[in-house]
């Protein structure tokens, strides 16, 4: 290599002119092309000019050139001879390094020129241009050194600047919808984009139900320009589905979409408020995967593409082992899927790069970001490589609070039994998002984390080697690949790594959190005497209906400019052009940025708040445009009164208000405790409080009661029951004469026996002299009944179970409807 290369001015003149010309000329253009996978990866030998001169050079060969100098990627044009940049040209590594350089960016590999002109449809070789600019992302960032210790880092990038204007907003009423484009939709979509087709594909903008088709349709809808609706766009470009010729079927769907916009008003900005610049949430820099550690990862699923049947992995390790979605899944908004029944599964053949990986290693980790739909599953199978029922590499999956994990080794049988589960009195399943990682390796076996903490004993299996490991078995998630191990819940991402990650790589993963999120900069320049400065929230779609706001920060762009006495304060979030109605959460922040707290390194600038909200999604994320209202803000005040609330309507029909109320969440806890004996700050008791204390009523109002309010009051109830009886002497006094050392099957044969455990209870947790409620005796003979069930299990319970049975009975009655309701 020349001298001259090694200043990175004359290395930029000379390589600019060649990526000036890429973009003129192309190879391919943006024609759709079929998925061109690479079985096996590039052979070593395929490159016979002159060694690389540098390290860097042998970097980006071995990450960059090998997995895209094959014919059907790069090396049909831009190889040696052929159109320039010559960035695979395979008579020397070093010319082509050169040409290489002028278009990627080290500094940001997702915003390299190859990267952005796949990702526009320019000779991608899989079904989805945004799965192949996923994957060359990766393979740049590798060549890059991974120079976090194989993180992914975030540079934040100043948006374009927009004013708050007057926009169109979808009605709350489908009304306008059900009389203009919803008839085409009902009449020519509906085998398809319905829950009811034989082969049902989401979302289900022909939904029977007009209400459910109004919702599941808005981000298919453009008011500003109807022209640009994916409605119409699927019909006159991409030739979707038409009921006539594609032109014609175009501009009916288009005519019909304009009337449906010409009904919706525009909605004017109030012009008191005092406003930020706006943006849309796609104008933000993106998060997702900032400071994820990956520098293991080989296979990688992010659910990126939002349709179709394909999820593909884009770890960048060929082969690519790509998903095929199969039955009941639908894609979730903000990358993720929703498996209730179906599946997602690799091929044999694909899968088999598992096997050859993680034995080369002999451990692995594998992590998702999961939501279980319920906590009453049981052998429900989350993810696995596995054969069947009876033979499995590995499989995490859920036994109601409980996940389980298998592994076979020399030292268990085909199956990888037996399975290790995180503690059931610990209950760290729970049907919400949650960040778990299964790691083995043959010094600690088997560990289970939730959300970076470590929660499962030592493995009672001792270690073994991963050479039983069966290469014919296949990745699946969601199922067992017999199909007979269904789980249920959304999956927003996976990965698998062919080593086991620490304790500090898991908790970097766990902070980078999951999901399409964006960093917004609301610019406030214009209103502080702070230049570049910006209102920053970690923005993101909650799911197919609403948005995520989070870890407000005020931050300056300009690195010489350190902000100090700024108020800030009184904040509201805007959507098109109006406050949101509701998820106004910032409206008491009331702040002042000190310069002793501002730090652009070890943080985002100086936070304002550690809270989130959310906001409803109107027209989508290509189009919501965002902004923020103040009351406070450096030298402007504006202060504002809220309206009072809206008074409650009275009763239909006459009807009387309900005589009984609902026990709030500090109120069943107190309840509890005077029930039970043991004290609120009991360390189990606070512990399972603080986790289910927002599945709690919030209000009184009897009308407000859901199913989530029951289930967590059954498992405070458990809690505060646990520690009355494990406690000796606690349990004496509760429940005097009563031998707690009677084996089950004896301790409870007289009704004297159970009286013991049922009088205390109902006088305690109870009381006696109810009217409206059932009476004590009803109630007595119900939890009588209860016991004599659980004491009748058999051989095959164990024979110790009696303070188990004791500990079922209090929480029956202490997680009754007397403690929820008042």
């Amino acid at each position: 290599m020349s001298n001259g290369f090694k200043n990175p001015l004359i290395r930029l003149l000379r390589v600019l002119p060649l990526a000036l010309v890429w973009l003129v000329a192309g190879c391919g253009g943006g024609a759709s092309t079929a998925e061109n996978p690479i079985v096996t990866p590039p052979p070593p030998a395929g490159y016979t000019g002159p060694p690389p001169a540098s390290q860097d050079v042998q970097a980006f060969k071995l990450n960059v050139w090998d997995n895209l100098q094959t014919s059907n990627r790069c090396g049909a044009c831009h190889g040696s001879g052929g159109q320039v940049p010559r960035f695979v040209r395979n008579d020397d590594i070093n010319l082509a390094y050169e040409a290489a350089n002028g278009v990627v960016d080290l500094g940001n590999p997702g915003a390299s020129m190859m990267v952005t002109k796949v990702g526009g449809g320019h000779n991608c070789w899989l079904a989805a241009n945004s799965a192949c600019a996923d994957q060359l992302t990766v393979w740049i960032r590798n060549w890059a050194g991974s120079t976090l210790g194989g993180s992914r880092g975030v540079n934040l990038q100043p948006p374009p600047l927009h004013d708050v204007g007057a926009s169109k907003s979808f009605p709350a009423s489908s009304g306008a919808f059900a009389v203009t484009v919803y008839p085409l939709l009902s009449q020519y979509c509906s085998r398809c984009h319905s829950s009811g087709a034989v082969t049902p594909q989401s979302p289900f903008f022909a939904e029977a139900d007009i209400d459910v088709a109004y919702a599941a349709v808005r981000a298919k809808i453009n008011l500003d320009t109807p022209a640009d609706s994916r409605l119409v766009v699927r019909l006159r470009d991409e030739f979707h589905n038409c009921w006539t010729d594609c032109g014609t079927s175009a501009a009916i769907m288009q005519a019909a979409i304009q009337d449906f916009a010409n009904r919706v008003p525009l909605t004017q900005v109030d012009p008191n408020l005092v406003l930020s610049k706006a943006l849309t949430l796609y104008e933000g820099t993106v998060a997702s995967g900032g400071n994820r550690y990956d520098n293991a990862a080989i296979a990688i699923y992010e659910f990126k593409t939002g349709t179709g049947t394909v999820a593909y992995d884009t770890s960048g390790v060929e082969p690519a082992l790509n998903l095929t979605l199969s039955g009941s899944v639908t894609w979730v908004g903000g990358w993720g899927i929703d498996i209730r029944g179906g599946k997602a599964q690799g091929t044999t053949a694909a899968s088999r790069k598992l096997h050859d990986l993680i034995l080369a290693t002999g451990e692995y980790t594998i992590e998702g970001w999961v939501a279980p739909a319920n906590v009453v599953q049981e052998n429900a199978f989350i993810i696995g490589y596995s054969g069947g029922t009876t033979a499995r590499n590995v499989t995490i999956g859920q036994t109601m609070y409980n996940y389980d994990f298998f592994n076979r080794s020399t030292t268990t049988g085909a199956n990888g039994t037996p399975a290790h589960s995180t503690p059931a009195a610990a209950e760290v399943l729970q049907a919400t998002l949650q960040h778990v990682v299964a790691t083995y390796d043959p010094v600690n076996g088997r560990r289970i984390y939730v959300n970076g903490v470590l929660s499962t004993q030592p493995d009672p299996v001792a270690p073994g080697l991963l050479t039983d490991w069966n290469d014919t078995f296949a990745l699946v998630l969601g199922n067992e690949v017999s199909n007979d191990r269904p789980w249920q819940g959304v999956v927003r991402m996976v990965a698998i790594h062919n080593r086991a990650l620490t304790q500090a790589q898991i908790q970097q993963n766990f902070d980078a959190g999951v999901g399409e999120r964006f960093y917004l900069l609301f610019s406030v320049s214009h209103l502080v005497n702070v230049p570049q400065s910006y209102l920053l929230f970690e923005g993101s779609q909650f799911d197919s209906y609403s948005y995520l706001f989070n870890k407000p920060a005020f931050i300056s762009l300009d690195t010489a400019v350190t902000p100090d006495q700024v108020p800030v304060g009184g904040v509201r979030i805007g959507v098109n052009g109006a406050e949101a109605r509701v998820g106004q959460a910032y409206i008491p922040l009331d702040q002042t940025v000190m310069a002793a707290g501002y730090n652009i390194g070890a943080q985002l600038g100086y936070p304002l708040s550690s809270i989130g909200t959310v906001v409803a999604l109107d027209k989508g994320p290509a189009a919501d445009q965002f902004f923020l209202s103040f009351e406070k803000i450096g030298s402007t005040t504006r202060p504002r009164t809220e309206p009072a609330p809206t008074a409650l309507p009275p009763p239909p029909d006459g009807a009387p208000a309900p005589a009984i109320g609902l026990r709030t969440f500090q109120e069943i806890s107190a309840s509890m405790s005077v029930m039970t004996g043991i004290p609120t700050t009991n360390t189990a008791v606070t512990d399972t409080y603080n986790r289910v204390r927002e599945q709690l009523p919030t209000v009184e109002n009897i009308e407000g009661f859901l199913s989530s309010h029951q289930v967590g009051t059954a498992q405070l109830a458990i809690e505060y029951c646990n520690e009355l009886v494990d406690d000796a002497a606690r349990r004496a006094a509760y429940f005097p004469g009563f031998n707690f050392s009677s084996p089950a099957a004896t301790a409870f044969d007289t009704p004297a026996e159970r009286a013991q455990i049922t009088g205390p209870l109902l006088s305690r947790a109870v009381g006696t002299g109810m009217t409206t409620q059932p009476s004590a005796t009803e109630v007595s003979t119900e939890v009588d009944a209860l016991i004599g069930r659980l004491a009748a299990c058999g051989a095959g319970c164990a024979a110790d179970r009696t303070m188990v049975i004791v500990k079922s009975a209090c929480s029956a009655v202490v997680g009754s409807a007397s403690t929820l309701l008042q």
